[in-house]
Order: C-alpha cells, then sequence, then structure tokens
C-alpha cells in the first residue's frame, strides 16, 4: 500500500505543542482512512486519532481527546497530528498507519504502518 514516512517529533516540556506530519508515496492516501498510534516503552501499541478519506470523520482516543487534533492534506499526501496541551504520558513513538476501511481504531485493520517519530513530553 506505498510507504508513510513521520516527521515532527522531538522532546518538549509539558503544556507544549508539537506537530507530526506522515507524508505518503506509492499510492497510499487518497481513498484511505488514516490513523496515528503510539508505543510506549513497555507498553502495548494503542490508538490516538483516525481520520477519514475526505476528512469527514474523525475519531480520536479518550487520553488525547481535546488536545490533539488530526488532519489531512490530500492535495500533499499528508496527514497531520496537532498536539497542544502535551503530557508526560504523551511520551512515546507516533506512528502513522493506512486502512482502505473505515474502521477507525482497530488496529489488525491498518495495513500500511509509517517508521514512527519519538515524541518525549519533560514533566
Amino acid at each position: 500500500q506505498g510507504q508513510l514516512v513521520e516527521s515532527g517529533g522531538g522532546l518538549v516540556q509539558a503544556g507544549g505543542s508539537l506537530r507530526l506530519s506522515c507524508a505518503a508515496s506509492g499510492g497510499t492516501f487518497s481513498g484511505y482512512t488514516m490513523g496515528w498510534f503510539r508505543q510506549a516503552p513497555g507498553k502495548e501499541r494503542e490508538f490516538v486519532a483516525a481520520i477519514t478519506a475526505t476528512g469527514g470523520n474523525t475519531r480520536y482516543a479518550d487520553s488525547v481527546k481535546g488536545r490533539f487534533t488530526i488532519s489531512r492534506d490530500n492535495a500533499k499526501n499528508t496527514v497531520y497530528l496537532q498536539m497542544n496541551s502535551l503530557k508526560a504520558e504523551d511520551t512515546a513513538v507516533y506512528s502513522c498507519a493506512a486502512t482502505p476501511y473505515t474502521i477507525y481504531t482497530s488496529q489488525p485493520y491498518y495495513k500500511t504502518w509509517g517508521q514512527g517519530t519519538q515524541v518525549t513530553v519533560s514533566s
């Protein structure tokens, strides 16, 4: 399903903001739901946010609702995750993924994954 490359991670203080980007190539983007997931050390990978192909519908994990915003620019084949009011608990490797289905939170339906970008929030 093509390739996905994340960028924008880094070190930020609690309460700060970061904007992650995920650039798609090789045919993986248009017509696909895009999701963001994260995995902290010693933890299972968890769902963060998802957006449908046209951007008309979004889903968020309860832990990030009201703080994170997912968006996409189909002309640029890019999906974004704006992260505000960051907490130490948000520290993780963040990965983007693509699925042809409108099954937003179930990881097995996402077949194409990026390599991940590290987000570290200091308290």
